[in-house]
């Protein structure tokens, strides 16, 4: 039997799944992007700011979720797939360089460096997987990414309203292409990816993002305080925030953060399993994002006139990490705990008779509703023993 070419470029089952020191070097980009982004947001906080800062994310997202997903499949100790994620992280760079004025005088540098990390990788695996079965699925792949090309270019050298629509479109032409395998007429989803996935690598990458994000998180806010002095208002907004990065560390950790490893292993469906756990931490991810805006505005005016704008951040930021932990544990376990939904409801609730108080009045009572969550987290440990993943 001839031996592929290309089985060596495969990672085995025996290798180490702990992710590769690249990987680490890779995600230094994506602190970079994420820093951008809100700082972005903190410029425009408005619904089309929103609206920008959440394309932007997703294209982002997109590089590094694909980057993680291809590179559980491959090993990070041959030079061809070395080469693959040093490019990427350069192409990501670029990208998140061009982040702030992406929907003005960038856009033609964003969207080309995006287009050209995507057809570039497709490219390089439909030559390094020669004669190999997942040959197959690099195919696909370079398929739909030169069809979102089109509206990423196009969109590019279009202006305003027109770019932002041919922009979300080229997203949801890579979102949803990637959630269906990458169907091909007549054929149906991409068989290829679904081999074996290695567990405890992507769960650690996963823990790895959601650090990166926490990261960016405590530098924005230290930014902000370092800037504007230790006034005793801003150093008590200060610690407000440090202690709601705390608690959101806490409840990600808990069960479903610690067990996700072991849920992949025992799926039926283990990339499934892995694809939920992808765009949960997204959501997670966009929380944190927009919490590290509501952090900085509330170390800058702490009793300051409270805007419709700083609540929406402040409250909606834990809101949207919540949401996404809700997701995530479902997904591990196939149920949610009660108080993740209550906290939502109590800080959707709460969000009316903060506008009548101070940034910090926000900022005391979202940290509060955490701090729920985690104590009940606590109490259910230790009135029973921990649910094992679902199976």
């Amino acid at each position: 039997m001839t031996r592929n070419r290309s089985t060596g470029l495969l990672r085995s089952p025996g290798d180490p799944q702990q992710p590769a020191f690249l990987e680490l070097f890779f995600d230094l980009a994506f602190v970079f992007a994420l820093t951008q982004l809100s700082h972005g947001l903190i410029e425009d906080l408005s619904w089309n700011g929103a609206f920008q800062t959440l394309v932007l994310l997703l294209a982002v997202w997109w590089v590094w979720s694909l980057t993680a997903t291809i590179i559980d499949r491959l090993n990070p100790q041959r030079s061809a797939v070395q080469l693959l994620v040093i490019a990427t992280m350069v192409g990501s760079l670029v990208m998140a360089v061009a982040v702030p004025d992406a929907f003005g005088d960038t856009g033609l540098i964003f969207a080309g460096a995006y287009v050209a990390i995507q057809v570039g990788r497709g490219v390089t695996l439909l030559v390094i997987l020669r004669d190999d079965e997942l040959r197959r699925a690099a195919v696909r792949i370079l398929v739909w990414s030169l069809v979102s090309a089109a509206p990423w270019i196009i969109g590019a050298v279009a202006e305003d309203a027109m770019r932002g629509a041919l922009w979300a479109l080229a997203v949801a032409v890579d979102y949803t292409a990637g959630l269906l395998r990458y169907p091909r007429p007549g054929l149906g989803p991409s068989p290829e990816w679904q081999g074996t996935v290695a567990g405890e690598h992507l769960a650690e990458r996963y823990r790895q993002v959601f650090i990166i994000a926490l990261g960016e998180d405590i530098l924005v806010t230290g930014l902000a305080l370092s800037s504007r002095g230790f006034a005793a208002d801003r150093t008590m907004a200060f610690l407000v925030s440090i202690a709601t990065t705390v608690l959101v560390w806490r409840i990600y950790l808990h069960r479903a953060g610690a067990s996700l490893a072991e849920a992949i292993a025992a799926a039926p469906a283990p990339r499934r399993l892995a694809r939920s756990a992808l765009m949960a931490h997204l959501l997670m991810v966009a929380g944190i994002m927009v919490t590290a805006v509501g952090d900085e505005l509330l170390v800058a005016h702490p009793f300051g006139h409270t805007q419709p704008s700083s609540i929406a951040v402040i409250l909606g930021g834990p809101a949207l990490f919540v949401l996404g932990r809700a997701t995530f544990e479902y997904a591990v376990f196939g149920r949610v705990s009660r108080d993740r939904p209550i906290g939502l409801l109590v800080l959707a609730a709460l969000a009316p008779a903060t506008l009548l108080g101070p940034p910090l009045l926000a900022a005391l009572a979202s940290t509060a509703v955490l701090a729920g969550i985690a104590v009940t987290d606590a109490v259910r440990d230790w009135e029973r023993q921990p649910a094992p993943p679902r199976r």
